[in-house]
């Protein structure tokens, strides 16, 4: 009995981890098929749910529709994880640059709202696909990590622009960590950010996940981080916007939906308290995790302008 009892224990074991081990492949690794990215998890149905928590998300590499309506060209910049493909926008008389970076399962042609918005405050833009997404190299996620040597390519590629003037990072969710993680551990130094819903840390934003499936989160989440990080070489656990926040001496806008399932309040309190420059933040009452000019066009342009016209 006992004998059988462990041979359960060993084979209930390895079948979790072989969950979480699938789950972390797939939500790290794009393939290369056509098709449509698996739902939200709180937009799905229960044998949905059930059947993502066996098979793992389909996650096809995100793809730009469509193209600025603003005159731009193409540029191609060197990272360590592969050549990122972005669109320059420049502007006459430009009062600075703003690189726009998105987030998870996303692409810079999902970013052309708030690049229009910005090119009409006087500032040349930059709509960065990184890598792994949109038309930019390779086929992997890191949910901010390796994305964070992204921000550190563009923003040495805009220091390199002429004429010099300020630089302006903006990103929402994983964009938002990749630009926390450049300054805290990279050393980048831009004028401004300008952040949109980013997470706590990934074991948050897994739990997060998980719960919007209602589903418990431990062991998954825990798994799930830890697998992810192994297979992509890096320890996950340490992906924590929080700690980031606390070497920010950068001049930051953070922005948060109160109805975001994904990214909680006291996340959110937490990175703003934490972050060490001048500050300032905006909540949008009923936004989800979603861009906020959406529900609130005046109100998020009108934010986003009282805020950059200190630079």
């Amino acid at each position: 009995m006992k004998r059988r009892l462990l041979w359960l224990l060993l084979l209930g074991f390895l079948a979790i981890n072989g969950v979480a081990f699938l789950h972390a492949w797939r939500f790290t690794h794009f393939t290369d098929e056509s098709g449509t990215h698996t739902g939200n998890p709180e937009q799905l149905s229960a044998l949905d749910k059930a059947w993502v928590l066996l098979t793992g998300i389909q996650n096809p590499k995100p793809r730009n529709l469509g193209a600025p309506a603003f005159a731009f060209r193409t540029v191609l910049i060197p990272s360590p994880n592969g050549q990122l493909e972005a669109w320059y926008s420049p502007v006459n008389n430009a009062r600075g640059r703003v690189a726009l970076f998105h987030g998870y399962t996303s692409n810079k042609s999902k970013l052309l709202t708030e690049a229009s918005v910005f090119r009409q405050l006087g500032y040349s833009v930059l709509l960065v696909d990184f890598a792994g997404n949109g038309g930019s190299e390779g086929f992997q996620t890191t949910v901010g990590f390796r994305e964070s040597a992204d921000v550190a390519a563009v923003f040495a590629y805009l220091q390199r622009q002429k004429p010099a003037g300020p630089i302006i990072l903006y990103g929402a969710s994983m964009g938002a960590v990749a630009i926390l993680r450049a300054e805290s551990e990279l050393g980048v130094r831009p004028t401004a950010n300008i952040i949109e819903c980013p997470y706590g840390s990934m074991l948050q934003t897994a739990q997060n996940r998980f719960g919007s499936m209602h589903v418990p989160a431990f062991p998954l989440a825990n798994l799930l981080v830890f697998w992810g990080g192994l297979q992509n070489g890096f320890w996950a656990f340490d992906l924590d916007a929080t700690e980031f926040a606390q070497h920010i001496t950068t001049p930051t806008l953070l922005m948060w939906g109160a109805a975001d399932p994904r990214v909680t309040r006291a996340e959110t309190d937490a990175i703003y308290a934490a972050l060490r420059g001048p500050k300032q933040r905006r909540d949008f009452p009923n936004a989800g995790h979603e861009p906020y000019w959406r529900k609130y066009p005046v109100e998020w342009q009108s934010t986003i302008s009282a805020f950059m016209s200190q630079f």
